[in-house]
């Protein structure tokens, strides 16, 4: 049975963009910072991201996400989830309306009925590899407060940003236990599982 991940990047401060995120400005002001080790990682680094993306079998965004990664400074051939490494997983993204124009057509699936579907739905797919869900804050939220989480992986930037998308905002209470930690100089990789 695939395991569910929440998997997402995060500055010292809690935030998993910076101010004014959108489709022309991706990951807002000085929010590329978060994702300097997926873009020009190091061995440690590298590592992460070969395990993560050869265990996944299915991806999982919310629309906003959405909409940056397939918005004209999004993903293409050289960028995105599983470019240029052991597979390119399919995508579920979780919307209420499916946008008129789809630039990566090719790889996404709209689910219009939940965050509970599109976790099933991703589970059908995965088998028994891992159904990751990528963001946003939103979405992961939704889903830990949901119970829908078997495990939280953050990879916390070396950087304050001050402002921006917090990944936590009144979260419910939850206990979590640490199992794995990995470090190199831009960022510390955090794997914990979720009670």
């Amino acid at each position: 049975m695939a395991r569910v991940i929440a998997d997402i990047s995060m500055s010292l401060d809690g935030f998993v963009t910076g101010p004014g995120p959108g489709p022309e400005n991706g990951l807002g002001d000085g929010g590329e910072a978060l994702h300097t080790w997926a873009l020009r990682p190091d061995p440690v680094d590298s590592d992460v991201l070969d395990e993560t993306v050869a265990a996944t079998g299915a991806v999982i965004m919310g629309r906003r996400l959405f909409d940056i990664v397939d918005g004209p400074h999004g993903w293409n051939d050289e960028m995105g989830y599983g470019a240029g490494r052991a597979a390119e997983p399919p995508v579920l993204v979780v919307t209420r309306t499916p946008p008129g124009h789809v630039r990566l057509a090719g790889r996404m699936t709209f689910v219009i009925d939940g965050l509970a579907s599109a976790i099933a739905k991703g589970a059908a797919i995965a088998g028994d590899r891992d159904v990751v869900i990528m963001g946003g804050a939103q979405v992961i939220r939704g889903a830990l407060d949901a119970r829908l989480v078997h495990e939280l992986r953050l990879h916390l930037a070396p950087v304050l940003l001050g402002a921006g998308t917090p990944l936590f905002t009144a979260a419910h209470s939850r206990r979590l236990r640490q199992v794995h930690v990995r470090a190199s100089g831009q960022a510390t990789h955090l794997t914990y599982l979720v009670g």
